[in-house]
């Protein structure tokens, strides 16, 4: 008989929430790269669209009266298309061409320091009793450059707090629900807003060929949902995470303010906006200026909506090399080149994976599957009356319910993109507001989902304050947002609808 082991260490019991966790992380771990999820997508698009070419299964497209066929993807023709189209599918993926135009600009000011600096000096500048708000505010700026707010204004939330002589990881969960919880929310047009516009076009023009999209489409529920998530997080970190903490007991660190190098480098740049801005309503706004529609005289499908991504891109090309050149950071054309060559090197994984997103959209768009499936889950729904806020609510949840298992936004609107945008225009819904709701679910869960991309580098900020902190810390922590975010969230969804707002410029609730 076997001695029974000494100083056998005791397994942890753990609770159920984290062992869900635990569980989620394990599955999310196993899927495959998302490029090759679309490849993998892209060919059972392939396989179906034979099985129901097969299976003649045929819908009637209510706009036009013609009756809509599946195509094949595997007989001569489809085969043929594969082989001819790769490129242009790669090409033409409306993403990747307003992506890549958009981080030009971006690329400068996140290199010059403008982005860093701006973030800084607006959290040092804030009152004390604005401080919370402040940090939640500039992590919803922060999205103005796709990853600064993660690696840049995070750990400085956490400083800030110890600066004032509070728990530093309530300054992470403050900077973290802003930065990530708030995604789907800004006071300016960011760098996923081109994206997802992007993905909705592409998709929204299976019902409407002529129909486009542009980058603000959201923008008038963004700043709206801006506001009441600075209220929601203020209110959730001083109230409920903040008193859950205590009070911290380690060793606080200073965290480096804003230069005086730094502040005329951001009031140049401040006034380089001003200037650009002028520019642009001069050329826009009087009647018979150039970026006005010169046919009807029209903002709505002017030059400018349909090339707003050139302003983004020199709202922040011109501040960033200002501000470049006042700091010094920037001090021939060749650090311009530098910088906007940089940015690119990051987009090397999502050009990729754009490669194979294109094939599987425009598989799904070729063959007529997304348009059939829209027609008949269009038809489904208005038979069992499952419409109005309802169905917007249902799809928050279903968005926020997948967001737990996959990360990206833009990976998971070019799946999600395809079927219910055109369902939702068949049921009389611009994509405008499809696209809103997406966002509400994509953002809610981002805080509490390991599988969200930087969940690794916040545990790893968290832990320089206590080594003990992990994700069920984390989690446990931004639960709080989570919940109140997506009842108040929903909720003025709800009002906007009910109220008729439109969701951005040229974006009604309805179609015309």
């Amino acid at each position: 008989m076997k001695e029974p082991k000494k100083n056998m260490p005791v397994p942890e019991k753990r609770s159920i929430p984290l062992r869900l966790l635990d569980r989620i992380e394990k599955t999310g771990n196993r899927l495959p790269h998302p490029a090759t999820l679309f490849a993998i997508f892209a060919v059972l698009v392939a396989i179906i669209s034979d099985i129901i070419f097969r299976l003649n299964i045929t819908a009637t497209h209510p706009g036009t009266g013609k009756l809509v066929e599946a195509v094949s993807m595997l007989n001569s023709d489809g085969l043929r298309f594969i082989y001819t189209k790769a490129t242009d599918n790669f090409v033409h993926f409306p993403p990747l061409g307003i992506v890549l135009v958009a981080m030009i600009g971006i690329g400068v000011a996140e290199g010059s320091g403008l982005i860093s600096a701006l973030l800084r000096h607006l959290v040092t500048a804030a009152p004390k009793r604005l401080v919370t708000a402040a940090v939640i505010t500039a992590g919803i700026l922060s999205h103005l450059a796709s990853s600064a707010g993660y690696v840049v204004l995070i750990p400085l939330g956490a400083m800030i707090f110890a600066a004032f002589k509070r728990h530093p990881i309530a300054g992470i969960a403050a900077a973290f629900c802003g930065v990530s919880g708030g995604f789907g929310a800004n006071f300016l047009i960011g760098s996923i807003d081109p994206i997802l516009a992007g993905l909705t076009e592409s998709a929204a023009s299976m019902i409407d060929p002529g129909i486009h999209i542009n980058p603000a489409v959201n923008f008038y529920f963004m700043v709206a949902s801006a506001f009441l998530l600075v209220i929601l997080g203020t209110w959730v970190t001083e109230k409920i995470v903040e008193p859950r903490l205590g009070k911290y007991e380690g060793t606080l660190e200073e965290f480096e303010n804003v230069s005086t190098k730094e502040k005329k480098g951001l009031l140049l740049a401040g006034i380089a906006v001003a200037l650009t801005l002028s520019i642009l309503l001069l050329l826009t706004l009087p009647q018979g200026s150039v970026l006005r529609d010169p046919e009807t005289g029209s903002l709505l499908r002017s030059p400018f909506v349909s090339g707003m991504i050139t302003a983004i891109m020199l709202f922040f090309l011109i501040p960033g090399i200002v501000y470049g050149a006042v700091t010094g950071t920037i001090k021939n054309d060749k650090d311009v080149i530098r910088h906007m060559t940089s940015s690119m090197k990051g987009l090397a994984g999502y050009i990729v994976l754009v490669f194979f997103a294109g094939q599987f959209v425009y598989y799904f768009k070729h063959s007529n599957i997304g348009v059939l499936l829209a027609i008949k889950g269009a038809e489904l729904l208005q038979t069992i009356g499952f419409t109005g806020i309802s169905l917007l609510v249902a799809f928050v949840i279903l968005s926020a319910f997948i967001n737990l298992f996959m990360g990206s936004a833009s990976a998971k609107w070019a799946i999600m993109a395809p079927v219910f945008v055109p369902m939702f225009m068949l049921l009389g819904y611009h994509p405008g507001i499809t696209q809103a709701a997406f966002r509400i679910g994509d953002s809610v869960t981002n805080i509490v989902t390991p599988m969200m991309s930087y969940f690794a580098l916040i545990v790893a900020f968290a832990q320089k304050y206590d080594e003990k902190y992990g994700i069920g810390t984390i989690t446990a922590t931004m639960v709080p947002y989570t919940v109140v975010f997506g009842v108040m969230w929903i909720l003025l969804l709800a009002v906007w609808m009910w109220l008729g707002f439109p969701t951005g410029p040229g974006a009604p609730i309805h179609l015309p």
